[in-house]
């Protein structure tokens, strides 16, 4: 296969991103000293800017990173709870869902997992990583096509609180494209962080954790608690400064198909990405390559194992400091190989099968909307990836939209509406509830061949994300793409499971491939039951990967960014 545009390659530093402003800063922080850390976050910073529509600087951001000089992954939990006064009776008995608006509203994780991040492996100040992100909010940036749609697909909810169409509705329309788009307010509220850093003196923790408290104790805070206060929402002064994430140590699979052994990393199951991981396993034993690329065969066996690990998702995955998930059975190569036996090469799952069993656990119920037609674009997230001098791997997905919940008056930004990925239903893994976390979309990767390779990898794209980035790793893995090639090569998405966002509209037995993915390929799985839907070429509804690889014997390092949207690699 043959790239549409170059991949890129660097022997010092190398970045992707899901909007080239951001990769441009994180160069920027890379040329100066800083490392992968300190550059990953002021990317993320960054996208909060430029995708303010999708990532929002009080949104989530959880993070996975690889610290060469002690050979670890680590992640950090970039998602809050529910508010303490949350309900799930008032939600079961008022709405019967989560429902758009102010009661959506969880903690905002960002600014934590952004800071922790910095503090516990960065070398810069906040103020350092956050200038770029000031300076695209104080004098603009110009509107991109992407953002511009994604704005004129929501202007009936944009046009639900006043701030929120104040700033992405001008003259009551989305902003023209080629437009300098400006948030004075957002770029007021990050610069009053940078402010309180320089006003604490003393060290860089001193500063960071200033920069901090600026946001969970201080003059942002006490706006979003007034705000709640005022207009009947959950969030309270101790919801915000009792909260900060946690450290944790990944999931993990080794996955081998016969070659050389990869160790694949995703972050907890309060996200989605154990999925990913229960994909690999699922497919590990079949002889893929031999299939062919994007051949019946190959996409119907990964589709069905697409549909079995979601069942699993929907009946199980949830915040474990809450619920009993059984993920180490999960990934087990004894429950992989049961599972297996569930997928019959000629017919496809008209619906989404049925969840494993295990002793003791309850699955939850079955809760969701039938849609119809072909899938919409899904509510969106972005991706950072970076590889350092020193071998150093920064891997994130920040996230939450802007048109789910208010913006807060004076502040840019709409705390975190990550609620929507929970649900309003007893018994449910995901149910909403105090201190609880939603069960986060966004997963940010990570595959590791031991003394030979690292690469973090990820996508935006709701529940794409996760099949995306196995059909991409896949290309690399199975078929020899380098990063381009593989981002590049045309993708599948199966839609039976409910969607991670409320209502959780599912589409039993809906494929959609894109249109490189010939006629007669979706006949033929249109045949074993199959219900396709051929869409547009490289459209951006299937997803956004960036990858950044790391060849450790040669020192040589890739960067592959997605052409489907506004993102970009560079190196040096």
């Amino acid at each position: 296969m043959t790239a549409f545009q170059p991949m890129i390659t660097g022997t010092r530093h190398v970045v992707a991103a899901g909007h080239y402003l951001a990769t441009e800063a994180a160069m920027e922080i890379l040329d100066a000293g800083g490392n992968a850390i300190d550059a990953g976050v002021a990317a993320n910073l960054v996208l909060g800017v430029v995708q303010s529509e999708m990532v929002n600087i009080a949104g989530v951001a959880p993070i996975m990173v690889y610290l060469a000089e002690t050979n670890e992954v680590l992640t950090l939990t970039g998602v809050g709870p529910w508010p303490k006064a949350a309900s799930l009776d008032r939600f079961v008995q008022e709405f019967g869902e989560v429902p758009i608006g102010i009661l959506r509203t969880v903690v905002p994780a960002a600014p934590d997992a952004n800071i922790q991040a910095l503090q516990r492996w960065g070398t810069m100040t906040f103020g350092d990583v956050a200038k770029a992100a000031i300076h695209y909010a104080r004098d603009g940036f110009p509107m991109h096509v992407m953002m511009h749609s994604y704005i004129a697909d929501h202007v009936d909810t944009y046009r639900m609180w006043p701030d929120n169409q104040e700033i992405y509705l001008p003259n009551d329309a989305p902003p023209e494209v080629g437009k300098s788009f400006v948030q004075t307010d957002l770029a007021k509220s990050l610069q009053y962080m940078v402010d309180e850093e320089t006003a604490a003196g003393g060290d860089r923790e001193a500063g960071l954790s200033a920069a901090r408290d600026a946001f969970y104790k201080g003059d942002l805070a006490q706006t979003i608690v007034k705000y709640h206060e005022e207009n009947e929402g959950l969030m309270t002064a101790e919801d915000l400064a009792e909260f900060s994430c946690d450290l944790e140590a990944p999931e993990k699979i080794v996955y081998k198909n016969g070659g050389d052994p990869i160790d694949v990393y995703s972050c907890g199951v309060w996200c989605q990405g154990p999925v990913m991981l229960q994909m690999i396993k699922l497919l590990e034993s079949y002889d893929l390559k031999s299939m062919g690329h994007n051949s019946p065969d190959y996409i119907h066996t990964m589709a069905e194992a697409f549909k079995l690990s979601f069942a699993d998702r929907e009946a199980y995955y949830g915040d474990p400091a809450h619920v009993d998930v059984p993920m180490e059975t999960l990934l087990s190569e004894e429950y992989a190989a049961l599972r297996r036996q569930m997928i019959d090469p000629e017919h496809a799952w008209p619906d989404l099968p049925p969840a494993g069993h295990f002793p003791g656990i309850t699955p939850s119920p079955s809760v969701r909307t039938i849609g119809e037609g072909t899938p919409p674009a899904p509510t969106d997230t972005s991706y950072v990836g970076v590889i350092d001098k020193d071998g150093n791997a920064f891997s994130s997905n920040p996230s939450d939209v802007t048109f789910e919940s208010p913006v807060i008056p004076g502040t840019g930004f709409a705390p975190s509406a990550r609620g929507s990925q929970s649900w309003a239903v007893r018994g449910h893994a995901s149910a909403l509830g105090p201190g609880k976390r939603p069960r986060l979309t966004p997963n940010p990767a990570l595959a590791i061949r031991p003394g030979k390779m690292v690469m973090p990898f990820g996508t935006p794209g709701g529940d794409n994300q996760t099949q995306a980035n196995v059909q991409v790793l896949f290309n690399m893995e199975l078929f020899g793409m380098n990063p381009q090639e593989a981002i590049e090569a045309p993708r599948f998405m199966t839609h039976s499971q409910p969607d991670s966002f409320s209502p959780h509209t599912a589409y039993p037995g809906k494929l959609t491939a894109e249109g490189r993915i010939d006629k007669a390929t979706t006949d033929q799985l249109a045949s074993r039951g199959h219900q396709v839907d051929r869409i547009a070429d490289q459209t951006w509804k299937t997803a956004g990967v960036c990858v950044v690889r790391k060849d450790l014997k040669t020192g040589l390092i890739e960067g592959g960014a997605d052409p489907r949207r506004p993102s970009r690699a560079m190196g040096w």
